[in-house]
């Protein structure tokens, strides 16, 4: 049984009103969005993110991330006829020609190929219907319960949708592939002859943008996902059905990072407390954290604290040695936490060694 040692050890007062004025209340144009913050999964600001909606070529996110995980970027493909004829925004491939995977992802989130959607799930998944398939069971996987995908490509159907909230979880995802995020962040290429430029105009016009994927349909109106990083904070924004997109996301960027900045609950390395030691050499030990811990806070925010230790410290103790965890709560809330190690070696004190030396004998 855990023995918790709570002490409203405020770490922090977080004093955001050394800005000198906080950040003006944010608004889009969208029917549907969200900004998140990558590393704490905290919404920012939300409009409608739980609605069911079209969400176009922003689909070609979750066909990029599926062909990364199960493919093989220098993998050759055979442009299919199906492929080469699909229907919509295209990279131009030709019916038979060969190009490595890595080119057709380039293709697909750069010039949002819906042709590359279609080689690439016909090579990965043994048809599209099989890559559709994985699709879905990686959707689940993330968490995307509000999400159905019909095709690799964005156009629309019945059965695919999805909403700002799990297209936001999409990205998050997306995030953590290196792979996917390389070629998504690229502004131009020239690979195997063609030379393709990203139509995701944010990379060039909002400060930090890292990427992702624009998309349209006449029924789904302009949809986006994308993600910007400052100062090592790292935010995602959806809109759907956004005429104003470009604006929004700059202006959702904008608001998330002044008025939500990335604040150090406790360091690597810190001493958190003393706590006692039983038969110890010492009376108390330094708890050190094992890790640092952030968390996006607003004007007035708080972070209290919380000593949980797995029991009473008992000499002899180990430096390094993990004896509980440091719990990071926010208006009474757990936020996160952080491992407690022994920051100094205790030996056994005069009586504990007596009482050992008489078991022995």
């Amino acid at each position: 049984m855990f023995k918790r040692t709570c002490r409203f050890l405020l770490i922090f007062q977080i004093l955001l009103s050394l800005f000198t004025c906080q950040a003006a209340a944010v608004s889009t144009s969208a029917a549907s969005a969200i900004l998140v913050d990558v590393g704490s999964g905290r919404v920012l600001y939300e409009q409608n993110a739980d609605t069911k909606m079209l969400i176009a070529s922003t689909t070609k996110i979750m066909t990029a991330l599926v062909a990364i995980r199960e493919g093989n970027l220098s993998d050759v493909v055979t442009v299919s006829h199906e492929a080469a004829y699909t229907e919509g925004s295209s990279m131009y491939l030709k019916e038979g020609e060969k190009l490595s995977l890595e080119t057709l992802l380039y293709g697909l989130l750069l010039c949002s190929g819906n042709d590359a959607s279609v080689a690439i799930a016909e090579h990965v998944g043994g048809s599209v219907e099989g890559f559709v398939k994985r699709m879905n069971e990686t959707a689940k996987e993330l968490g995307m319960s509000s999400t159905s995908f019909a095709n690799p490509s964005g156009l629309d159907a019945e059965t695919h949708y999805s909403t700002a909230r799990d297209m936001a979880r999409l990205a998050c995802a997306a995030m953590e592939n290196a792979t996917l995020m390389r070629i998504a962040s690229t502004r131009s290429v020239t690979i195997a002859g063609r030379t393709m430029t990203n139509h995701n105009k944010l990379l060039s016009m909002a400060e930090g943008c890292i990427g992702l994927k624009t998309g349209y349909t006449r029924a789904a109106g302009r949809t986006l996902v994308s993600c910007a990083e400052r100062n090592g904070q790292r935010l995602v924004a959806v809109t759907l059905q956004d005429g104003n997109d470009w604006a929004d996301h700059q202006a959702l960027y904008d608001y998330g990072f002044s008025a939500f900045p990335l604040t150090r609950a406790v360091s690597r390395g810190e001493v958190v407390c003393r706590q006692p030691v039983w038969d110890g050499s010492r009376a108390a030990v330094p708890l050190v954290a094992a890790g640092s811990f952030s968390w996006p806070l607003a004007e007035g925010e708080t972070f209290d604290t919380c000593v949980e230790l797995d029991g009473e410290l008992t000499a002899p103790l180990k430096s390094g040695q993990k004896v509980g965890r440091l719990l990071v709560m926010q208006n009474g809330n757990e936020v996160g936490r952080v491992d407690l190690l022994c920051g100094e070696y205790v030996a056994p004190g005069v009586a504990s060694a007596l009482n050992t030396l008489k078991l022995a004998g």
